[in-house]
């Protein structure tokens, strides 16, 4: 690693440690005192030149390379409120605006985006169909005046307190073929139409997820994203990012977990010996250590695929799965190794382990994936025997 990056990232880390992780309590209490505290700490991340390091340099941001950036963003991922303190919460959204959004929606809301103002969601997850399988959204947008009318239901995405949601419908008729029947539309939270049916308690999270209906929502043609027939191109980009980054922050929870854990090892003692003496435990130190190594290694090459630029499914859907393989084995350690006390709100754990079982279905379920991966790999070394430089 560079030094000028070394550096950064240790700033960022530092800064995650001195400022986010002790105001996790007031953070996660919500509230107005929640969303004050929030303010201040994205106050001080400016001021110490922290804010916005992955965001491209022509909207403002630092302008990092995603390669580059990794580090960091593991750094941020330490707290699950690193994200949103440091701003790089909404960088998919940022950057989806930046590339495929027309110049009225860009110009409304990526400003706001880039400074924290403005709080994105992404609804394409419908209830009663299977996520996995995009094919079976039923939400349509039809044509009509000036415009597009969008009927449909979506669920599992933070629109407590959106702004704008973008969504994807059906545009074409059946028997379309899906990498041209799908287009994404941007719905400013309060159009005619939108309504929040109930409210989603998830697992691990403590406010936010919702279930949203569109009734007959009208929606002019410059909300579109990308072109008609585009939301499939424009999804698959952002997913092979969304899973790279996801991945990124759960080494940084994983890390926090190892730290933990290591530490309560030297701590206490058990028949007049530290616990870190027990080969049994030093068995899980060395398992932990691995899987965090591993999956670093997968995360850097899923950055690498997609800052080139191809098409990096197979490597970021690779990184997403051994980042939450790590996060969960790692995490189920370190709550062992704390006894009762890794069950209870004395340590921060028992909210992270709740917390990691959802990164196993986010942006796909690991079966998906395990299965998907596998296909496209044989299909790469059927009939070629040169495929393997391709593969590795």
């Amino acid at each position: 690693m560079p030094e000028h990056l070394r550096l950064l990232r240790d700033r960022v880390r530092e800064f995650v440690r001195r400022e986010v992780i002790p105001a996790e309590p007031v953070l996660l209490a919500g509230g107005d005192t929640g969303r004050l505290a929030l303010g201040r700490l994205r106050e001080r991340a400016r001021s110490e030149g922290l804010w916005g390091l992955a965001h491209p340099a022509e909207i403002g941001g630092r302008g990092l390379p995603l390669t580059d950036y990794v580090p960091l963003g593991e750094a941020e991922g330490e707290s699950e409120f690193g994200p949103a303190v440091l701003g790089s919460e909404h960088l998919l959204d940022a950057l989806m605006l930046h590339r495929h959004a027309r110049p009225a929606v860009r110009d409304r809301y990526l400003p706001g985006l880039l400074e924290g103002r403005v709080t994105p969601c992404y609804g394409m997850s419908e209830p009663g169909r299977a996520g996995s399988d995009p094919s079976l959204m039923t939400t349509r947008a039809r044509p009509a005046c000036d415009g597009w009318t969008i009927r449909g239901s979506k669920w599992f995405m933070r629109a407590a307190r959106a702004d704008f949601i973008t969504v994807m419908c059906r545009t074409e008729p059946l028997g379309v073929p899906n990498s041209q029947a799908f287009t994404m539309f941007v719905v400013p939270v309060g159009t005619p139409g939108y309504r929040q049916v109930r409210e989603l308690p998830v697992l691990g999270v403590e406010d936010g997820h919702r279930e949203v209906r569109f009734e007959d929502v009208r929606v002019p043609e410059d909300h579109m994203i990308g072109g008609r027939g585009a939301g499939f191109a424009v999804a698959g980009e952002r997913l092979d990012l969304g899973r790279t980054l996801r991945a990124v922050q759960w080494l940084g929870q994983a890390r926090r977990a190892f730290g933990l854990m290591c530490r309560r090892l030297h701590g206490r003692t058990a028949f007049q010996e530290p616990l870190a003496a027990k080969q049994l435990l030093q068995q899980h130190v060395f398992d932990a250590y691995t899987d965090i190594q591993a999956a670093r290694c997968q995360v850097l090459r899923a950055a690498a695929a997609v800052r080139a630029g191809r098409g990096a499914y197979v490597e970021a859907a690779t990184a997403k799965v051994l980042a939450s393989r790590a996060l969960c084995r790692v995490l189920d350690r370190a709550v062992q190794i704390h006894g009762a006390e890794g069950l209870t709100d004395d340590t921060p754990l028992s909210r992270m382990y709740l917390r990691a079982r959802a990164t196993r279905i986010y942006d796909g379920p690991d079966e998906l994936h395990v299965h998907t991966v596998a296909k496209r790999l044989l299909k790469r070394y059927a009939g070629d025997p040169e495929a393997e430089a391709d593969v590795f």
